[in-house]
């Protein structure tokens, strides 16, 4: 599944960050991603895709990395983000 959310899927479109703001990830519903890091937008972009409650994601310059959402929070790599709005 790439981007969408169907029935067994997580529901992950939208903008996730960090509990300081600094990272924030926004996941579109057209399966592409953009990471902006402090002032910089487009720090990190590319595809990604979800499988139950686990994202793949892949960089427009070839590196991969994976993420997991548990209890409502995105896991990904050594981040941990949560949905705009709803930082702890």
């Amino acid at each position: 599944m790439t981007g969408k959310t169907e029935e067994g899927n997580a529901d992950v479109i939208g903008m996730w960050v960090t509990a300081d703001g600094h990272i924030r990830q926004e996941l579109r519903a057209d399966g592409r991603y953009d990471e902006a890091r402090g002032s910089r937008r487009g720090a990190y972009t590319g595809l990604y895709t979800v499988t139950g409650s686990h994202i793949d994601y892949v960089d427009d310059s070839g590196f991969t990395a994976t993420g997991d959402i548990r209890d409502g929070v995105l896991y990904h790599e050594h981040l941990v983000l949560y949905r705009e709005g709803n930082q702890a």
